[in-house]
């Protein structure tokens, strides 16, 4: 069975903070590097972040600084702790394994959660 459950997105002000948290199943999670990806309206999904099985990261400059991903490799759970959020992080927000170009090995996607950064 395949899954990835993206939740914890919700509406903040600017400067303000969320956790994102991913439980996936363990055939997408076990042993690959994770990433989070987002998509804004009218823009492609792009990648944001990634974490390999030992813990080395990867950020996109647009989030570097601001974004910590992490991972829980006994529940295949990722996270994303976002602060100093701005209007330009407005996406929704996806969880997937990654295997290079910005690109997963799963072709399969969850639903999302939605960020929204407004005052």
């Amino acid at each position: 069975q395949v899954q990835l459950a993206e939740s914890g997105g919700g509406l903040v002000q600017p400067g303000g903070s969320l956790r994102l948290s991913c439980a996936a199943s363990a055939n997408i999670f076990r042993g690959y590097t994770m990433g989070w990806y987002r998509q804004a309206p009218g823009k492609q999904r792009e990648l944001v972040a990634t974490i390999t099985n030992l813990e080395s990261t990867y950020y996109a400059s647009s989030v570097k600084g601001r974004f910590t991903i992490s991972r829980d490799n006994a529940k295949n759970t990722l996270f994303l702790q976002m602060n100093s959020l701005k209007p330009e992080d407005t996406a929704v927000y996806y969880c997937n394994n990654y295997r290079g170009s910005g690109r997963p090995w799963s072709d399969y996607w969850g639903q999302g959660t939605q960020v929204t950064v407004s005052s």
